[in-house]
C-alpha cells in the first residue's frame, strides 16, 4: 500500500492487476481491505485501485463535517495524481453514495458504475438516528458500535458460521477514527439526491442484499428506477456487506457487468 497527498489530505491506496481501471470505494467504518476478494477477482483483467476514504484506514481524518463534494474531490484528486483519466467505479454503502455523486459531478471520469447496498436519500427520521450514532461515537468511541453494526451488516447464520470474519470486521470498525466517523456521518445524514439521479449518464448496476435492514432493497429499487437504463440485482441470503457474505455472487455480477459491452 502507498500514500499520496491529494486535496489537502494523505490518502492511502493500493493498485494491483493490469487492464482497464476500476476503482473500489468501501463502506463507513471499514477500509480498502473490505475489497480483498473482489480485488483478487478483478486483478487478472483490470487495474484495480482501492483507497481509504477520508477519515478511514491509513488516510487522514481531519475534524469537522465532510461533504460528498469533498469526498468526490478526494477521488478525482487521486485519479489525477495517478494519471487515470477514466475508471469504472464500484462503491458499497457510503462508497455507493460517493459513486452517485461522482457520476453526477464528474461523469467524464466514469465508464461504468456499480452501486451496492446504498441509498440516495436519508429521510428525516433516519437523520435523527444518525445524530444518535454520531453522539455515541463521540462519547464512547467507534468500538462501542461494533456489535450493533455487525448485526446490521451480516445475517445471523453467517455471523454464527464465521466468527473469524466478525472479529476482523469488528477490528476495522473499532480502528475507525472518531473524527472520520463523525465527518462522514455528517455527510451521510444530509444525503438527498434521488431527484438528481436522472442526470446520471453512466451505465449502472445496482446491487443489494435481500436481507439488508440498513439499505433495504426498496432503496436500491429507487436508485435503479431513477438512473436511466440501470439494472438491479438482489442477492439472496445476504445483508449489507454482500461482497463479504456472498462474494461468489457479488464478484460474478460485478465482473460480468464490467466485462460486457454497453
Amino acid at each position: 500500500m502507498k500514500t499520496i497527498e491529494v486535496n489537502g489530505i494523505t490518502v492511502r491506496y493500493q493498485v494491483e492487476g493490469s487492464g482497464p481501471w476500476v476503482t473500489l470505494s468501501h463502506s463507513l467504518t471499514t477500509d480498502l481491505t473490505m475489497w480483498n476478494e473482489l480485488a483478487a477477482s478483478l486483478a487478472p483483467t483490470f487495474s484495480v485501485l482501492r483507497y481509504d476514504t477520508r477519515g478511514h484506514g491509513g488516510s487522514s481524518a481531519p475534524g469537522g463535517a465532510y461533504s460528498f463534494e469533498q469526498l468526490v474531490a478526494d477521488v478525482t484528486g487521486l485519479l489525477d495524481a495517478l494519471k487515470v483519466e477514466r475508471t469504472h467505479f464500484v462503491g458499497l454503502s457510503m462508497g455507493g453514495m460517493i459513486g452517485q455523486y461522482l457520476a453526477l459531478l464528474a461523469p467524464q471520469r466514469v465508464d461504468k458504475l456499480v452501486i451496492a447496498s446504498s441509498t440516495s436519500r436519508i429521510p428525516p427520521e433516519a437523520a435523527a438516528m444518525w445524530d444518535q450514532r454520531i453522539a455515541q461515537a463521540r462519547a464512547e468511541g467507534t468500538g462501542a458500535m461494533a456489535e450493533a453494526t455487525l448485526d446490521r451488516w451480516f445475517t445471523p447464520p453467517f455471523r454464527a458460521a464465521h466468527p473469524e470474519i466478525m472479529t476482523r470486521i469488528a477490528a476495522l470498525i473499532a480502528a475507525t477514527p472518531v473524527a472520520g466517523y463523525v465527518g462522514c456521518g455528517e455527510a451521510i445524514r444530509r444525503l438527498d439526491i434521488t431527484g438528481r439521479l436522472t442526470a446520471i449518464p453512466t451505465p449502472t448496476l445496482v446491487v443489494v442484499g435481500a436481507d439488508d435492514p440498513g439499505t433495504p432493497p426498496a432503496a436500491s429499487e429507487v436508485i435503479a428506477a431513477a438512473i436511466p437504463g440501470a439494472r438491479l440485482e438482489v442477492i439472496p441470503s445476504a445483508s449489507h456487506l454482500s461482497c463479504i457474505e456472498r462474494p461468489e455472487i457479488f464478484n460474478r455480477l460485478v465482473t460480468n457487468f464490467l466485462n460486457t459491452d454497453s
